[in-house]
């Protein structure tokens, strides 16, 4: 199993830190450029909610990058949060129901 102790860069921190920051541009700017409420954006900068595939995509046509690099990020984080709730289940207690064989 894969163990990476540093928390990877969100969408959010991405976003804000290398973008916005970069352009003077407000989240409100931003999110009216992509057909979303600065509620939306501001959600996204604060990493309490995911962005979609489309979003992506509108993401990179706006900021001059490419869709596959905002996807990326995205699931670098996912799954790093995936490993860190799967070990705290484990800790918990949670056990797999069978013992898988390599062939």
């Amino acid at each position: 199993m894969e163990t990476n102790l540093r928390e990877p860069t969100t969408v959010g921190e991405m976003l804000t830190e290398e973008f916005l920051k970069d352009l003077n541009m407000s989240q409100e700017h931003f999110g009216k450029q992509l057909g979303l409420s600065r509620k939306v954006i501001n959600q996204i900068c604060l990493n309490k909610r995911r962005i979609t595939v489309e979003e992506a995509v509108d993401m990179a046509i706006l900021l001059n990058t490419d869709a596959d690099f905002w996807i990326r990020v995205q699931a670098n984080h996912d799954e790093w949060l995936a490993r860190q709730q799967e070990n705290e289940r484990r800790s918990k207690g949670l056990r797999p129901l069978f013992v898988a064989h390599m062939l």
